[in-house]
């Protein structure tokens, strides 16, 4: 069995991991732009400024823990830092050189995500930046260039650093207004270059990466609940501006998802592997579902919280649902209420190390079946079409003398990944529309911040430090991965 014709293969990356292009074309400054790198075992910061004295400093990200800013301080760029989006892999100025590279593997798509800031550099800006829409346009042209159709994503874990300062990021409505404008605009300029959009990056990781998914400086329930909202609404407001702009216009949810499992049969299990799963579902439930799920209001009715909405919210999100669910899908997760086995690794989404599956360096396992898993689990919820936009495999690739890059894990990963995907189509009846695997080109790692931590089939010579010269080498993945493109994904040898 194969994969039908018009199925979209392809990469994905994200402009605050691999574009690079900081300060030029006229962008502003990002979220992105002041965490620092890390590694598996010390945690990104986010670096702050006191205007008023001059003291800088840094502060965590708020995973497992309120994020703590002094009074008086902003997140800003200060000196003696090391930013890895700075730079990143330099899309901006390889971007050529990289999508001849994607043509050559045979790419029928590649994600991508704009850059908010190189858009409108506050954010609240009345008008675009001309530059911004015009290296954008480039990218496109070159994209058409070998056939390959873009998949954009308006906000992939970068808010305009503006938009945080001076509202308090997503917590407030009127990001609402800003982010449509923004989405609009490029929508009507890109028309007939770009079909296919999504709006949030992993939506529902603002509960756990809340100033890296929605600018906040606030990390409590109250604002994170209010951040979520906001976002749904932006993006229903979003899908009705795609289709009054043109029918052919689609636009997607991205939702970070792994299938979750109970450590044993014990009911207590069973029961937390389900609540763990609603974390996740609720964001879908809403967003391509159309609907709050009665459990998330008891919650909310529970904690206090009190969302601030208008009369039409709820109408906006039932009427206009994303088009289409595309999602993340690294591994899975296992949960137990008993205390036994080593904490495990995964997309923020942590539990215990599953004694079933083999694991990376930084704990994430890998799942032969979690891609059926998933598919099934999400066709049969809300029975639209499906795009798994991100897959991979992290790890510290070592190029030899010659220039080559022997990632033979990275394609056993993949194998077992594709085969899972081949069975929900071809036994289950899912309908999934493509696969962009992660990250197509090195790029930074966004939980660590990391270049160690590579995903792509082609390697970029850098390093964490941010030394090297960028030049670009196929690995032994590129070749393979071109050979099931090729195959329509017969072809797994």
């Amino acid at each position: 069995m194969s994969f039908p014709k018009n199925f979209l293969w392809g990469g994905a990356t994200a402009a605050n991991q691999y574009e690079g292009g900081f300060s030029e074309g006229g962008k502003g400054v990002n979220t992105s732009d002041v965490l620092t790198a890390g590694s598996h075992t010390t945690p990104r910061r986010i670096t702050w400024l006191n205007p008023t004295t001059g003291e800088t400093g840094s502060t965590g990200m708020g995973f497992g823990s309120p994020m703590e800013f002094p009074e008086g301080t902003i997140p800003a760029v200060v000196d003696g830092e090391y930013y890895p989006s700075h730079v990143a892999t330099d899309f901006y100025h390889h971007f050529k050189e990289d999508i001849a590279l994607m043509g050559e593997m045979g790419f029928k798509t590649f994600r991508l995500s704009m850059n908010w800031a190189r858009i409108f550099p506050n954010g609240d800006d009345e008008t675009p930046n001309a530059e911004g829409l015009k290296f954008y346009d480039e990218v496109f042209d070159e994209c058409k260039k070998y056939g390959i159709e873009p998949l954009v994503t308006l906000s992939h874990y970068e808010t305009p650093l503006n938009l945080s300062i001076k509202y308090g990021g997503w917590k407030s409505r009127q990001l609402i207004d800003f982010f449509v404008r923004y989405s609009t605009t490029v929508m009507k300029h890109y028309r007939g270059k770009v079909k296919y959009w999504l709006t949030f990056n992993e939506i529902n990781m603002i509960q756990w990466g809340c100033f890296m998914a929605g600018g906040l400086t606030d990390s409590s329930d109250q604002a994170k609940a209010q951040a979520a909202h906001n976002q749904f609404v932006a993006s229903a407001l979003t899908v009705k501006a795609a289709h009054e702009i043109g029918e052919e216009i689609q636009v997607g949810q991205m939702l970070a998802y792994q299938p979750i499992y109970a450590y044993t049969c014990d009911p207590e299990d069973q029961l937390l592997a389900l609540k763990n799963a609603q974390n996740t579902l609720w964001f879908s439930d809403v967003q391509t579902g159309g609907k709050y799920p009665a459990y998330k209001l008891k919650e909310y009715e529970r904690k206090g919280i009190v969302l601030e909405t208008e009369p039409d919210d709820f109408e906006l999100l039932e009427k206009y649902p994303a088009d289409f669910l595309s999602f993340s899908c690294y591994g899975s997760s296992t949960f137990t209420t008993h205390n036994e086995g080593e904490a495990g690794g995964g997309n923020l989404i942590m539990g215990i190390k599953n004694p079933y599956l083999e694991t990376n360096a930084w704990g994430w396992a890998t799942d032969p079946n979690c891609l059926r898993i998933a598919l099934n689990t999400l066709y049969d919820r809300y029975h639209k079409p499906l795009w798994i936009v991100e897959n991979g495999i992290g790890w510290d690739d070592k190029k030899e003398a010659d220039g080559s890059v022997h990632d033979t894990y990275r394609i056993d990963y993949l194998r077992a990944n594709i085969k899972s995907m081949d069975d929900a189509i071809n036994i289950d009846g899912v309908d999934l529309m493509g696969y962009t695997m992660w990250g197509c080109i090195d790029l930074v790692s966004a939980g660590t911040g990391e270049m160690k931590k590579r995903y792509g089939f082609v390697y970029v010579d850098r390093d964490d430090q941010g030394n090297g010269t960028l030049a670009r080498s196929k690995k032994d993945s590129f070749y393979w991965y071109k050979k099931v493109i090729a195959s329509d994904g017969a072809d797994l040898d």
